[in-house]
């Protein structure tokens, strides 16, 4: 199954699910297809789409899922990268009036930097992203979550 996550942002994310529709008609995706599309309105009958779940559900999601195509929200990607996913990350974009800036596009060359995702910066080269998924061999992500906490609490405690 591939995992379509577009998050939370309140702005439309066409573009991705349009590219997936594309790679679907070309027979370039024989997977299921689920797709979280947020605040983005997007029919077809051969991808499954819901809007909003709670986090459980999506968790679940990821788990199942053998390739994720997400935008670039942090919580979207390390939730995917510590359970050692397939990830493919586009970053929304101001031009395309997805966001109000781009900075996706700086969290997603950093991930990708760390060989954590593959980055598709154009969707019309989804395909050639599908097949170089097949054999990526991701990072494996640990988070630094916990060192933050120590440093916090070091400094609390010498206050």
């Amino acid at each position: 199954m591939i995992l379509v996550l577009l998050g939370t942002q309140d702005k439309p994310f066409e573009r991705i699910l349009k590219a997936v529709e594309k790679e679907i008609d070309k027979g370039n995706i024989k997977d299921k297809v689920i797709a979280q599309t947020g605040y983005t309105s997007f029919e077809n009958k051969r991808i499954k789409t819901f809007d909003f779940a709670p986090k459980e559900e999506i968790e679940s999601l990821i788990e199942k899922a053998k390739i994720i195509i997400t935008h670039a929200g942090v919580g979207n990607i390390t939730d995917c990268i510590s359970k050692q996913k397939k990830v493919i990350v586009i970053p929304r974009l101001k031009k395309y009036g997805e966001h109000t800036n781009d900075h996706q596009l700086q969290i997603t060359k950093e991930f990708a930097m760390k060989n954590y995702v593959l980055p598709l910066y154009d969707t019309k080269n989804l395909s050639k992203i599908l097949e170089k998924i097949k054999s990526f061999k991701p990072e494996k992500y640990e988070s630094n979550t916990e060192k933050f906490k120590l440093k916090i609490k070091s400094y609390i405690d010498n206050i």
